[in-house]
């Protein structure tokens, strides 16, 4: 009767196959320094280590980094732009770096200004059809949830509040533009 074969252990790592697979990712997947190392030491715990000593994973990725492979303030950068632009307000972009293992001094370096914040509001509530947005003017209870939905995408209360109270698109559109103005004045 024939059987499955069982599948083999995976080969434990050595210095050259831990550098393979950091190279692996690396390749497919932007990363920072911080998750490049917490990858590394996942990998050594389910696979195991060959050698007698241990390896020194944080001089892998300080290589890395060296040569230009993970660079934590252009991941920083592409992160927060991509979040911006599904509609995330700073303080959730600032959490999803802050997970990623970005330094304060990368973080502090793509939050948006006034601008950047209310257009990312714009685009949330555009997507999901809130306050101007809507098919119909909320009730009071359905708006409340709307509010909530915009804190919880990382927008402060002031700026929430703004858009949902604006009459129509030209106005949410004129909101967002005042802000424009006043960074270039």
């Amino acid at each position: 009767m024939w059987r499955m074969p069982r599948p083999r252990p995976p080969l434990r790592l050595d210095p050259a196959r831990l550098e393979e697979l950091a190279l692996g990712y690396v390749a497919r997947f932007a990363t920072s320094a911080a998750k490049l190392a917490q990858y590394l030491r996942r990998k050594l715990r389910e696979r195991g280590w060959e050698a007698a000593v241990e390896p020194d994973v944080a001089a892998l990725v300080v290589r890395f980094v060296e040569h230009g492979y993970v660079d934590d303030a252009g991941f920083a950068r592409a992160r927060a732009t991509g979040l911006r632009r599904r509609g995330y307000g700073d303080r959730r972009v600032d959490q999803a770096l802050r997970g990623a293992g970005i330094g304060e001094e990368d973080r502090a370096a793509v939050r948006g200004d006034e601008a950047t914040a209310r257009r990312a509001a714009l685009i949330l509530a555009r997507k999901r059809g809130f306050g101007p947005f809507a098919q119909e003017r909320p009730d009071p209870a359905r708006r409340e949830k709307q509010l909530a939905a915009m804190l919880r995408a990382g927008h402060r209360l002031d700026t929430s509040r703004e858009l949902l109270n604006a009459r129509s698109e030209a106005e949410a559109l004129e909101w967002v533009g005042e802000a424009v103005g006043d960074e270039t004045a």
